[in-house]
């Protein structure tokens, strides 16, 4: 475990990297970390900066509380990730990726002191919580971060590289089908095919690939969903239903994408429901309204078309919750006009 230091002072100029360039330059251990409930972004980008650091002779460790997802056992270093401290330096520096508030992050990881983190990320809101902060809220994935950063550390971007970063920007912009698939994000991606890697082999993975179990999951939530005359498509999933098809909150990847594909909805919402009760929301908009505004007014957070929060049960409530708030932000867009 890490251990207690003096918090130093801040370093804030976010959209210039190089006080994380010095930190990742001037230290040796190294801690990649992902959120809860990994993604493409968060792993492909952790394990991006973690492979140009190792061509660096740095030591790195992959801290994972979860398992990484099936449809991302293809990425290098995939199999490398672990649970426990074991085997951790005290002195090493532990990157949060893609992470707007370190509460995104395991319980584990919050004896972490500040001054033991560097923070790079691209939600808005980010709270700047580490002491070494690399934040653009404009960038499509935190993989552009880190591309930058191994531009600055003058790495080479090798194939293995390459597939990482394509994969996080490939994640966080819905394959391209996003508004925030830029010109800008769309060269990024092209020169990462260049590199070596397989935009075909990623997309596969990413969103042509379904268990048997989540297809069946898929079938009963476009089965159940309901769609208000204010266009709220949405949905929810029982810890029941999942035990009968034996599915985990892993087969509900990108099934909110599937309601919000529905003509006329303007916001998609999916009620998961956990072992404990609670249920994790997933929101997604057409475009209108900023459902990260809807999230932040329930706990959570995300982006202005992608966000999510956790809500406590009943489910009634839950739902109840969820509807005054995005009703609230439509209000807001209308007012706005």
């Amino acid at each position: 475990m890490p251990t207690k230091t003096t918090v130093p002072e801040d370093h804030r100029d976010d959209a210039r990297p190089q006080f994380v360039l010095e930190a990742l330059r001037e230290h040796r251990h190294f801690v990649m970390c992902a959120h809860e409930k990994p993604d493409g972004d968060v792993l492909g980008s952790g394990f991006a900066l973690g492979l140009a650091l190792k061509a660096m002779g740095k030591t790195v460790h992959y801290f994972l509380d979860d398992e990484v997802p099936r449809n991302l056992r293809f990425l290098p270093d995939a199999d490398k990730t672990q649970r426990t401290f074991e085997g951790i330096d005290p002195s090493a520096l532990y990157v949060f990726m893609d992470m707007s508030d370190r509460a995104r992050a395991d319980d584990a990881l919050a004896a972490v002191p500040r001054a033991q983190i560097i923070n790079i990320d691209h939600h808005l809101g980010n709270k700047r919580f580490g002491r070494w902060n690399y934040v653009l809220e404009a960038e499509a994935a935190t993989g552009i971060l880190v591309l930058n950063l191994i531009g600055g550390l003058r790495q080479t971007v090798t194939e293995d590289i390459a597939t990482c970063l394509l994969t996080a920007i490939i994640s966080d912009t819905g394959c391209f089908l996003y508004s925030n698939a830029t010109p800008s994000t769309l060269r990024v991606a092209a020169t990462l095919q260049d590199l070596g890697a397989d935009k075909d082999v990623i997309t596969e993975q990413l969103y042509q690939t379904r268990s048997f179990s989540g297809q069946k999951i898929l079938g009963r939530v476009l089965d159940d969903f309901v769609l208000t005359d204010d266009g709220i498509c949405y949905s929810t999933v029982s810890q029941k239903l999942l035990e009968s098809f034996g599915a985990s909150h892993e087969d509900l990847e990108d099934v909110v994408g599937a309601l919000r594909a529905v003509d006329h909805c303007e916001v998609a919402a999916l009620l998961k429901e956990s072992p404990d009760g609670s249920y994790r929301l997933s929101l997604r908009s057409r475009g209108r309204v900023n459902v990260m505004e809807a999230a932040r007014a329930l706990g959570g957070g995300g982006h202005f078309r992608a966000a999510g929060a956790t809500l406590a049960g009943p489910l009634a409530d839950a739902l109840d919750r969820m509807l005054t708030a995005v009703r609230a932000e439509m209000e807001a867009e209308r007012a706005r006009g």
